[in-house]
């Protein structure tokens, strides 16, 4: 279980970059952004797997294939696009805490799984993290109302993150249940499979995305508004080799490695590094708020650790 929360911890770490490549990319929209990443995403996938590509599929059921499918429209294209479209109506810190009730609402929805965690005993861990969610709200909405923000983009920024929080719930316990009763993939090859199926699914709407706005990508409007397309291939190519090939990779072997109530847990680590980057990029430091809300759910986090140790004491051999 210690190796699995250390790659969860550094599957997090990775994924924390996402809220920033569409800060950095603001003159893309949403949906450039997804299909730029998996496109990215699924070259590499292949060029890794290129000496066992063969095998690999030919090894594929057709469970599996649906899978794939349903894991990478839900939980990388549509969860991304909504996470980047929050980012960019709301900001990072905003999307980032509502992508921070992820622990929640795994927990919640997969306590159930077997080796999880009684719920009652959780009671405590979860409030301590809905108390460090609640102070960045707290701060978030005070520092809003002094800055006179549009309310209404705002919102619908806060939707657009509400609406990616239950993608990758949903991603999140589907994934885990199904690495578990599958085990004929290893972890490496699993994510290679699905960095292939997501990117494969990034042209084809790509494709069909160009063929409708190409005016709009290729004109001269689109060149004078600042679209770099070299710093959006390079920005959206480390972030498919660090968020999708390693983290992807890490989170598998998180998934395979600890009960659904701490995956839940572990997911946190990535609102975190998110915020961490976010202060970085704004060259700030943390609020009071800011700061009490990260050691409450540091603390969470922790807490929720040692009763899954605990309990993995307790059992006998």
């Amino acid at each position: 279980m210690r190796n699995g929360v250390l790659c969860g911890l550094l599957a997090g770490a990775l994924w924390g970059m996402v809220f920033i490549v569409p800060e950095i990319l603001s003159a893309f929209s949403p949906l450039e952004l997804a299909v730029g990443r998996y496109i990215a995403y699924g070259v590499i996938a292949v060029t890794l797997m290129l000496p066992r590509l063969r095998g690999l599929l030919l090894r594929l059921e057709r469970d599996d294939v649906a899978a794939l499918l349903r894991q990478a429209l839900t939980g990388n294209l549509l969860y991304y696009m909504l996470l980047a479209l929050g980012v960019k109506l709301a900001g990072v810190a905003p999307t980032s805490l509502i992508i921070g009730l992820l622990p929640i609402s795994v927990t919640l929805i997969g306590h159930k799984d077997h080796g999880a965690v009684p719920l009652r005993r959780l009671i405590l861990p979860l409030l301590v993290v809905a108390a460090g969610i609640v102070c960045i709200n707290i701060d978030l909405f005070s520092h809003a109302s002094a800055s006179g923000i549009d309310v209404a983009r705002t919102m619908l920024g806060v939707l657009s993150a509400t609406g990616a929080l239950l993608c990758w719930t949903w991603y999140a316990i589907d994934n885990a249940r199904y690495l578990r009763g599958n085990p004929h993939f290893s972890s490496t090859e699993w994510s290679a499979l699905y960095g292939m199926s997501s990117g494969l699914i990034a042209l084809l709407i790509g494709v069909a995305a160009f063929a409708i706005w190409h005016e709009q990508v290729t004109g001269v409007a689109a060149v004078a508004s600042g679209r770099d397309w070299t710093l959006f291939w390079i920005a959206n190519s480390l972030l498919a080799l660090g968020a999708s090939v390693i983290g992807n990779q890490l989170w598998n072997i998180a998934s395979r490695s600890v009960p659904m109530t701490l995956t839940g847990q572990l997911i946190l680590f990535e609102t975190l590094f998110a915020l961490l980057y976010g202060f970085i990029y704004q060259q700030r430091l943390p609020r009071t708020l800011e700061i009490a809300a990260m050691v409450l759910l540091i603390a969470g986090v922790l807490w929720s650790v040692r009763v899954h140790a605990l309990q993995k004491r307790a059992v006998p051999a």
